[in-house]
This record gives C-alpha cells, structure tokens and sequence, in this order.
C-alpha cells in the first residue's frame, strides 16, 4: 500500500493557508482520482483509492503540524507501510512559488511537521516540496506561512495542484523523478512553434508540400 500525506492544520481558518498546500495536494489528488469519502482514522483523516492500479490510502493528520508524525506513525505501523512507501507533500519556503521538487530521505530543514515525522518513522520518507516562497526576512515567516494564498497567487497555485493530480499514479510507480517531470511539463507546456520567416528553405520546404497535397 502507499501511503499519501498532506501536511497541514485542521480547521476552516487554516484551510487556504500557505503551510496548508500539503492538504491541498492530496485533496486534489482524492478528487482527481475518485477516492472514497473521507473518514476518521489514525488521528486523522483518511480516504482509500487506487494510484495506477495500487492500493493507496491518503491521510491528512488533525494533530496540527507540529504532532503530525503521530498520525502517520500509527498509520505506519498498523498498516505495516515502510518509509518508501510513503510520500508526505508539504510547504517549502527555500523554493519559489510554484516550484515542486522530489526528494527521499533527509533532514527537515526546520519544518515543524517534517521534524514530527523524523521522530515518528524516522527520515527516509519520500517528500514532495512545494514551494511557497519565502516573506525575504526571518521574522516574517510565521506570518507568511499562517496566512492565506494571495488571490494573486491563485495563477499558479491552481495549475500545480491541477498537475499533482494529474501526474499522481507516476508516484504509486515509485518514479518520482517521472513526476516531477510530468508537473513541470503541465504547468508549463511547451511553447508553439514559430513559423519559418518567408525565403528561408524550411518555409519553402513546406509550401512544396503544401502545393504536393494539393495536386495529389
């Protein structure tokens, strides 16, 4: 089984905030792929589907970031998951906004619910980072984090999630580079060609063919 955390604080007032985008992610990926209604389990909530033909369970812990290893580590435990089974989607303030990164294992960087999670089953989890961006002084982030998505902000926010849904049954493959890859390429389609400037052998090229279809 995989097991998908977001990572996040329960409660209306902490819904659309930053250091919710964790909740957001899996949210995305519950709609996206048809899991079940959610339910309450494991201090948290819970929601069973399939990622590419895999069992998967999503679980959003209702501890409040800091205590959110222990939803996960019971989670852990009784369904007998091992840490690369497991893929956390939280908040990164050292990325730019938009951007998502994959890494297993490593340390927490300070992140309160990730430090939870080392307590709890140790690092070797898999993360998925999602950037936020950082207020530019220390003294700010607690402010920035608890605080909700500029409606501005909504530009990019909602293509990503858009993509993490899309591009989630890579993860129960276990090719996080795959998805990383597939997120970025939705988020940011490749740009139309240009067409060749008149006179040059390429545009030329193409009027023969153009005048061969029409004779044939």
């Amino acid at each position: 089984m995989l097991l998908l955390v977001g990572l996040g604080n329960p409660g209306p007032e902490h819904m659309r905030n930053r250091h919710n985008i964790g909740f957001m992610a899996v949210d995305a990926i519950a709609a996206k792929q048809r899991f079940a209604a959610p339910r309450t389990r494991f201090k948290g909530l819970v929601a069973e589907g399939q990622l590419g033909g895999r069992r998967s369970l999503i679980l959003k812990p209702l501890t409040y970031m800091n205590l959110s290893g222990e939803a996960v580590g019971e989670a852990a435990r009784y369904l007998k998951i091992p840490p690369e089974d497991i893929v956390v989607f939280h908040d990164e303030l050292d990325l730019a906004a938009g951007k998502l990164r994959m890494k297993a294992g490593g340390g927490h960087a300070g992140h309160n619910g990730l430090r939870s999670l080392d307590a709890h089953v140790g690092p070797d989890y898999r993360r998925c980072r999602l950037g936020i961006g950082h207020p530019g002084e220390r003294d700010k982030v607690l402010a920035w984090v608890l605080n909700d998505f500029a409606k501005a902000e909504h530009a990019w926010l909602d293509p990503l999630l858009a993509a993490i849904a899309e591009a989630s049954p890579l993860l129960a493959e276990g090719k996080d580079a795959a998805f990383a890859s597939r997120v970025g390429t939705l988020i940011a389609p490749p740009k139309p060609k240009k067409p060749a400037p008149p006179g040059s052998s390429q545009a030329g090229s193409s009027q023969a063919g153009a005048n061969q279809a029409e004779e044939t």
